[in-house]
């Protein structure tokens, strides 16, 4: 998943969980954690070679190379 993508759907969730919070507090609670702890689970499921290709391209980005 493309990392600003990634900070996108983390957004509308934390978003869409703070709208819910007038409704439910339990159900916006739950939304916002599910919003952080999916890409985070899925950037722990990769094997530890793929995790540093992701951080040598990330590193590179920011170099602007």
């Amino acid at each position: 998943m493309a990392s600003n993508k990634k900070w996108l759907y983390m957004g509308i969730g934390v978003i869409i969980g703070l709208i819910l919070l007038s409704v439910n507090a339990w159900v916006a609670l739950a939304v916002i954690v599910l919003a952080i702890a999916v890409p985070t689970g899925a950037y722990m499921m990769l094997d530890p070679s793929q995790r540093r290709r992701a951080r040598e391209i990330r590193r590179r980005r920011q170099l602007g190379r």
